[in-house]
């Protein structure tokens, strides 16, 4: 009995001392802690924690050891030409198919008792299955985690069951109604075709045009040289992106890109790239609520984020009342009622929550139709005036073996973990594209399906409308959809913290890695497959399937890099800078630009500075235990010859060190360039090295130039520390104001450290470039006159031809 008392004494002193553990960490901790009882079962007994592998894809050829089901591939020319063959005219412009006004569902019109379903039945229908009685937890932490506002939800819930419903009058029955007026959505008149190439589409060649203008006047004012001195050939391309980290990277990527724009940087930028966090970032200068001003994004996050997104009286308010729940709810109900095999779950309703709190401003009167849609916010970036926004999100592609016909299992399942990957998608006003597949869509005919390649008209002739900002918002933004392995490594320090039980749970799980990678313990956002019936137009190596699928699945991008370094390194779109703000957690410990070493050397890209990112702090247990096995010897003389080795490597390694010691960190603002020279050897690539001189930067044969502002804790702003400060966790969404001065602050204040090195890096780019124009123009006029002169010309004239002659001449 004093045993068990002991216990349970450990047991509440745990919770007391884990009380900030969990109020930072959040949903993981959670989680994870579930993750002992999936390994200790083969099934786990709670439906939100069933293992879940996306996609469901075949293995590739070489695991199935069947025949090739691919036919003959064709050139991605010939695919867009062979899928527009039948097309006239631009998207928009061509005659719709026979439609109806009215659609099935409405009152208006006389449906089946049996076929009616109200769209409160069809998403609650697609949820899984409640979770066990919460008894069964344990009373203690039921008491600590379910708040006393959970009485009030009945209410609210019956409120919202009736606005969803088709009744007559229901809000439902009228954004059902909407949705077929082409006034409102005029997309549902449009047909639409996948297109196949690696090429930017039109859109965006023309926006690179125009916004060349207003670049070209930017970098003026940014380096003090007159606008007319300026060659448009010299102006180097500037990409800027954010990193993910939920509110933390929304506040501080919102400051660091007004502290850009008050030093000028900012107008000369023609990307922005953003990953969860920087994604709502971009949503919310294309809204209207902010006017395009990161000012004023600061003073909306300061008016918004005092509650969190999840808070059921002042969220579900949001989602009730007029005029903000129909603006809400809007893609909700055009998913129900228009896919009917549609999947819903949490990210449905976590978007919805993010639009109530970031998509409404104070007020709750003035929102804005117009920023419910991507594709509205190129009405600012069609003339040129504002960079081209980038949006990303990830399908994770696992090969599973239980499908195969591999005669060897085993061996499949080791090379099926091997060979899992995400697949980047980008979203632009213009258009969703993914470079595995080769292939995009206009970006308003997200959410319809596609079948070869063409859309596939409804019953009545019309398509939906496109998919709505709050879904997107989720599904970029829902690191919760994480593996099991990536919810661990969050909290995995905690979890080593705990005495007794922390040692025993992480050598447990650590040794399960490999099958918790497979395992999303909650479901992806679904978006129709636009791929369908493609097999034979896109490249060989798309996995089975994108063609098998119905809808894609997508999560955080996160999940791979949390810098959308990817997109920026896309063919055609030429950036010359790279300016990244990385606002991670992991900021040291992840080295996200390292990552992106592999991607380059895979897709060939010249010009990426390999090996740039935080240096390695310590060995690691891969490389020591391959030390450890070069260092095992069977005789005394090659005991000798390693101690010989090791000492003169030891010497060598001190010198190198001691050359280097300044350089065995980041600070506040890291900048390296990349080679355009050919690599023939296959070592190992060279360590990063970041840029002193200016001259580094103006070598001919110089590549990508990378300005890299970590998030770190400054002196100047003292009592704000991302690696301890708890509200900084990317689980938190409540930030008072006065946090989020203290986070505007230190961005601002690590910014300002490096503004002006920036400024010059930028300078010693253009002055690269423009040299390299001079040389190709005075080149290109002597090759001009070598062949003149071998054509006989000189001076104007033919040699030999003079002024004089006569009537014969």
């Amino acid at each position: 009995m004093a045993g068990y008392r002991n216990s349970r004494n450990l047991g509440l002193l745990w919770l007391r001392g884990t009380r900030r553990g969990l109020l930072r960490y959040g949903p993981p901790c959670l989680l994870a802690t579930a993750t002992t009882g999936y390994l200790a079962r083969d099934s786990s007994p709670w439906p939100l924690f069933r293992p879940i592998h996306l996609d469901a894809p075949s293995l590739k050829r070489s695991i199935l050891g069947g025949k090739d089901t691919q036919t003959n591939q064709i050139s991605s020319k010939e695919a867009e030409s062979k899928i527009n063959e039948e097309e006239t005219g631009k998207p928009g412009e061509q005659d719709a198919p026979p439609q109806t006004r009215v659609a099935k569902g409405y009152s208006e019109e006389d449906a089946h008792g049996g076929d009616k379903q109200s769209a409160w039945q069809t998403i609650t229908s697609k949820f899984p299955s409640s979770p066990p009685s919460p008894s069964l937890i344990g009373d203690t932490i039921i008491d600590y985690i379910v708040p006393k506002w959970v009485k009030v939800l009945p209410g609210f819930i019956r409120k919202l069951q009736n606005e969803l419903s088709m009744a007559p009058g229901s809000l439902a029955e009228e954004i059902w109604y909407e949705a077929h007026d082409s006034e409102i959505n005029p997309e549902i008149n449009w047909d639409a075709s996948v297109r196949v190439s690696n090429e930017l589409c039109q859109e965006e060649k023309a926006f690179l045009e125009k916004r060349a203008l207003f670049t070209k006047a930017a970098l003026a004012r940014y380096l003090d040289i007159p606008e007319a001195k300026i060659h448009p050939d010299d102006v180097p391309v500037i990409a800027m992106c954010g990193s993910g980290g939920g509110l933390r990277a929304l506040v501080a990527g919102s400051s660091s890109y007004l502290s850009s724009k008050e030093h000028g940087l900012f107008d000369c930028v023609t990307y922005t790239a953003g990953v969860s966090g920087s994604c709502w970032l971009q949503t919310l200068y294309y809204s209207d609520i902010t006017q395009r001003s990161h000012a004023r994004i600061i003073r909306h996050l300061k008016n918004r984020l005092g509650v969190h997104i999840a808070f059921p009286p002042d969220a579900l308010e949001l989602l009730v009342s007029a005029p903000t729940n129909k603006y809400l709810l809007t893609g909700l109900v055009e998913k129900a009622k228009g896919i009917p095999d549609a999947d819903f779950g949490l990210v449905d309703i976590y978007g919805a929550l993010l639009a109530a709190r970031l998509l409404v401003p104070k007020g709750e009167l003035s929102v804005s139709a117009c920023d419910f849609k991507v594709s509205n916010q190129r009405r600012f970036t069609d003339n040129g005036a504002h960079p081209l926004p980038i949006y990303t999100a990830v399908r994770h592609e696992i090969p599973l073996v239980e499908q195969s016909d591999t005669k060897d299992p085993i061996a499949a399942e080791a090379k099926a973990r091997r060979e899992a990957w995400f697949q980047w998608f980008e979203f632009t006003p213009y258009e969703m594209w993914c470079e595995e597949l080769s292939a995009g869509i206009p970006t308003w005919a997200m959410g319809r399906r596609f079948e070869n390649g063409r859309t596939v008209w409804r019953e009545n002739g019309l398509a939906l409308p496109e998919v709505r900002v709050p879904l997107l918002m989720g599904i970029w933004g829902s690191a919760f959809c994480a593996t099991l392995s990536h919810y661990y490594r969050e909290i995995r320090p905690l979890m080593r913290s705990l005495t007794g039980l922390g040692g025993s749970i992480d050598s447990m799980i650590s040794d399960r890695d490999d099958d918790l990678v497979k395992v999303h313990p909650i479901d992806p956002a679904s978006i129709p497959n636009y791929a369908l019936g493609m097999r034979e137009l896109l490249p060989p190596s798309c996995p089975e399937s994108i063609f098998q699928q119905t809808n894609f699945q997508f999560m955080d991008a996160g999940m791979s890099n949390n810098l959308p370094i990817y997109p920026l390194l896309r063919p055609g779109r030429n950036v010359d800078i790279l300016v990244a703000f990385d606002a991670s957690a992991d900021v040291r410990t992840d080295n996200w630009l390292k990552v992106a070493d592999g991607y380059a050397r895979q897709r060939g890209i010249k010009g990426w500075p390999v090996g740039a990112g935080w240096p390695p702090e310590d060995e690691n247990m891969e490389e020591l235990q391959q030390d450890l096995d070069r260092a095992e010897v069977n005789t005394e003389q090659e005991a000798q010859d390693k101690l010989d080795e090791a000492k003169a490597s030891d010497i060598k390694e001190k010198k190198k060190a001691k050359k280097s010691k300044k350089k065995t960190d980041l600070g506040y603002c890291n900048i390296w360039v990349g080679t355009t020279e050919e690599r023939t050897s296959e070592t190992e690539p060279p360590e990063s090295k970041q840029v002193d001189e200016d001259w580094e930067l103006m070598h001919p044969s110089s590549g990508i130039t990378v300005i890299y502002f970590p998030f770190l804790a400054n002196p100047k702003v003292p009592g704000v520390d991302p690696k301890v400060s708890d509200f900084m966790s990317t689980w938190n969404f409540v930030y008072t104001p006065e946090q989020i001065d203290s986070v505007v602050g230190l961005a601002r204040a690590n910014f300002d450290e490096g503004a002006e090195r920036t400024r010059t890096t930028v300078r010693a780019v253009y002055e690269r470039k423009k040299k390299q124009r001079e040389q190709r123009d005075k080149d290109e006029r002597e090759r001009r006159w070598r062949w003149k002169l071998a054509q006989g010309w000189a001076g104007g004239r033919r040699v030999g031809e003079s002024e004089h002659g006569d009537q014969f001449s």
